[in-house]
Order: structure tokens, then sequence, then C-alpha cells
């Protein structure tokens, strides 16, 4: 075992003693181009390499001068693969009197969730069922021709035109590459600003702790003891057709995503060839526009109800567990809300299994609800009604605090 390392030592020599180091040293090296974080004891130096990240240098800068064991094994489903790139990053290890997480963290809690997720692993719950994925393409492609049946049938009318929107808004085009690059981000630090892009809405938008900051700062730009009325007007839709659209689009051409643009131009090539003979080009992308609308409401509200209800704010350096259920809650399991959310609804075992497929989640549930009752973690579900009306009830107590903050300094 070698000494006590200092900063900037560089990756140690192969076969050569590890050099030791403190948290106090590693705590240092949070900044932009100098990064060093911690897994499984062992302390990598990610500087230089983060931008190479397969998953985005924020996704592993989001973890800086921290544990990321647990996020580490979250996001990585062949360790040995990943270990091949991280054995040049190594520097050294943690000093054997350190403990293997920073700050006040349930060493107990950590190492029972390690084990739980070991339990699911031998139970084969992160192995996915081709005949699940291939019947939920099968849906969706059904979806798609119902659809099309519906104007073809019965003519470019309000009603099916209406009821073929809503068909439509189930079906998708975005980039699944994309997709996990913004929505990892999220999973590593849900309700985290800066970090979570779900919550980094502000100036639009207000919540948890940015509610009494922009107060105490006299900050209005926009009237947010009203955010809880226009968010009906502006939040869906700027989501989807503004930044998801041009974000999506942007991503797969920059990183040169083929396979992802390929999809997206047989989604978009489907959509105007079908529509187009019955609407004319013009009322085909009014379709589509207002297709997108439904389908960002519906995302909305349904990843919404599990999130902004809950605590919002800065970095709190927990632990992979808890800091994923002071983010998240589930709502009432059934057959037709595990459908209509996409089993969205084990929100909580989503985020604490983010590579879990989601045939799984009723399987693992009763564990975490297990894990939860032995520290006292509150393992929250509400019904779905209930979670829908808390998101209107978040953003106006949001709003409320920060009207309070911005008359009274």
């Amino acid at each position: 075992m070698g000494g006590v390392g200092e900063p900037g030592e560089g990756p140690a020599p192969p076969g050569a003693p590890l050099p030791t180091f403190r948290w106090e040293q590693i705590r240092q090296h949070n900044l932009p181009g100098d990064k060093w974080l911690v897994i499984e004891r062992r302390v990598y130096d990610i500087s230089r390499w983060a931008q190479r990240h397969p998953g985005g240098s924020r996704l592993i800068g989001h973890h800086g001068a921290e544990d990321a064991t647990d996020a580490f094994r979250a996001f990585h489903q062949d360790l040995n693969f990943v270990r091949k790139f991280l054995q040049p990053l190594l520097i050294g290890e943690l000093a054997p009197e350190e403990p293997s997480q920073d700050g006040p963290q349930d060493a107990q809690l950590v190492e029972d969730f390690r084990a739980l997720r070991q339990a699911a692993e031998d139970m084969e719950l992160f192995e996915a069922k081709p005949a699940f994925f291939a019947l939920l393409l099968g849906h969706i492609l059904a979806m798609e021709v119902l659809a099309w049946l519906l104007v073809y049938l019965f003519g470019p009318g309000w009603v099916p035109s209406t009821l073929a929107a809503l068909v439509l808004a189930t079906s998708q085009g975005f980039s699944a590459h994309w997709w996990n690059f913004r929505h990892f981000q999220h999973h590593a630090k849900p309700n985290i600003f800066h970090k979570d892009p779900d919550v980094t809405v502000a100036p639009v938008f207000l919540l948890g702790e940015s509610s009494v900051e922009y107060g105490k700062k006299k900050r209005r730009y926009l009237p947010y003891h009203r955010q809880h009325l226009y968010f009906f007007l502006i939040g869906p839709p700027l989501l989807t057709l503004v930044n998801f659209e041009v974000e999506n689009l942007a991503y797969m051409l920059v990183c040169m995503q083929w396979t992802d643009l390929l999809w997206a131009a047989s989604f978009y090539s489907r959509f105007f060839l079908c529509y187009a003979p019955f609407y004319g080009l013009p009322g085909a992308l009014l379709l589509f526009v207002a297709v997108r609308v439904l389908e960002s409401h519906w995302f909305v509200w349904i990843t919404q109800m599990n999130h902004i209800p809950k605590e919002i704010g800065h970095e709190k350096h927990r632990d992979w567990a808890s800091s994923q259920l002071a983010a998240t809650c589930n709502v009432e399991p059934s057959l037709f809300i595990d459908w209509f959310s996409g089993h969205l609804n084990f929100q909580i075992e989503h985020h604490l299994f983010p590579t879990m497929p989601r045939h799984n989640y009723r399987r693992v549930a009763p564990l975490v609800k297990a894990l939860c009752a032995k520290h006292g973690l509150n393992y929250e579900v509400k019904p779905f009604l209930t979670a829908l009306v808390d998101i209107i009830g978040s953003l106006k107590k949001s709003g409320d605090v920060w009207l309070e903050a911005y008359l009274h300094q």
C-alpha cells in the first residue's frame, strides 16, 4: 500500500502500489476540467476522459468528488466490460481509515441496498423478456393502424380526427440515444437544480428552493404566483414542441446517430404519407402538432406526478437510495394505470433500478418496501387522481412561497 497521495499525481503505474487518498483531498477535484470520483473505494481521474463518456460528460461529471459506486452499478449492465475503460483512469484508492461514502450517509442503508440489488440480480429481474417488448412494439404499430383506419373509414372530420390524434399520442418518434442522454441525467440526480434537466426550468416555472431564491432576489419574469394556471397553457407544449423536438433532432444530427435518424425518418414518413392524402400537407402538419401537444400533456402529467410534489433543490450529497426516494413516489397500480403510465407508476423502482425492464417492477417492489420499512424511509404511494392534483398544488405552493419572499424583502 502506498502512502497518502498528492493531488494531480496522474494514473498509477501498472503493478505499482496504489497511492491512498482522503476525502478532503478528493473533494478538491470537482471543477470543470478537474474531476475525480470514487467507485468501489478506488479513485479515478476522469478529467479528460469525461468528454468521451458514452453517456455524456454531464452524467459522469455530476458525481465528481463523490462515491459513485451505486450510480456506476445502476447505469451499467456489464460491469466487467466497463471496468476495462476505468483501469487507465485509476490513480489510487481510499485510505483504509476513510469511510466508503463521504459525508453523513447511513453505511448500513448503503450496504442493505446493495444486498437488495444483488438479490434482484439473483432473481434475474434485470433480464428482459423479448416477448413483452415484441408485444409492446406490436401495440404501438396497431395503434398507428387504428388511427389511420378511423380517418380512412369515417373521413377527416372533427370526431374521427380527434380520436385518431388521441390514439396517435401513444406513438413516439424520439431518438432512444437522446432520450437516454437526457433521462439518465435525471436519474443520476433527480430533482437537483442544474443537474436534473427536468427541474431546471426557471425562469418559466419556479420549483422548490428556487422559489425562495427568486423571491429574495426580487426576480419577476412571470407572475409565478399564477404558475399553476399558466402551466396548462405553456408547460407541456413548450416541453415537447420546442424543447424535445428541437433538442432531439439536434442531438441526432450532431452525434450522428444514424439508426435513430432512420427510425425517426420512418416515423415522420409514415405519418405524412398516411395523412397527407386526407388533409393535404398543411392539414397533416396541423394534425402532427395536435398529436404532439396531446402527447406532451400525457408525458408531463404522467412523469411529473411522481416528482414535482417531492423535494426539489440543490445538491444534498445523499446516498443513492435516499436521493431517489426523496425525489420520487409511486401511484397505486392497476392494469389500466400500469398500461396508461407505461409502468411509470412504479417510479421508485424505476429510479432505484433504471436499467431494470419495466415488467419486473411489481416483482421487486416488495423488496424495496421491506428496505424502506427497515430504515424508516417513506415509500409513498398515491391514488392516481391525487397524484395529478398534487402537481397543481405543488406549483401553487412554490408560487406562493415566491410571492411571500418577493413582497417581504
